[in-house]
């Protein structure tokens, strides 16, 4: 399957190193519009200024965690198509079961790598 890689992609998480870890997958898979929001606050005024065709987001942010991010962006009517992949460190059937309810287009579990984001992108953009 082949994917749109110039689509803008925003990655949210409120810990700078893993910010660095995901863009350098996205760059490996060859994705160089990768812009970064610190908190699900900050993510929200950007996906809002701005024209974003998939959010990767941490679920565990404060003070707006990745779920309420999430319900956010479903109930903007601007945004609620937008591709949205959840991570988390945690595989509790749970946590995966609220993140569905709240619209996640799909979820990885910590750690990953460029293959396993590769295949979680092709899966979101392909039904975008």
């Amino acid at each position: 399957m082949s994917i749109n890689h110039s689509v803008n992609v925003l990655i949210v998480d409120d810990y700078k190193t893993m910010l660095r870890i995901i863009r350098n997958l996205l760059k490996q898979i060859e994705f160089d519009n990768v812009d970064e929001a610190t908190d699900g606050t900050d993510a929200l005024a950007k996906l809002r200024a701005g024209n974003y065709g998939l959010v990767i987001s941490d679920w565990n942010m404060v003070p707006m965690t990745g779920l309420e991010l999430l319900q956010e962006v479903r109930r903007d009517p601007k945004l609620k198509t937008l591709p949205f992949i959840m991570i988390t460190a945690e595989s509790k059937a749970e946590n995966v079961v609220s993140a569905k309810q709240a619209g996640v287009s799909n979820y990885i579990v910590k750690p990953f790598n460029a293959e396993t984001l590769k295949g979680k992108i092709e899966k979101v953009l392909g039904n975008a």
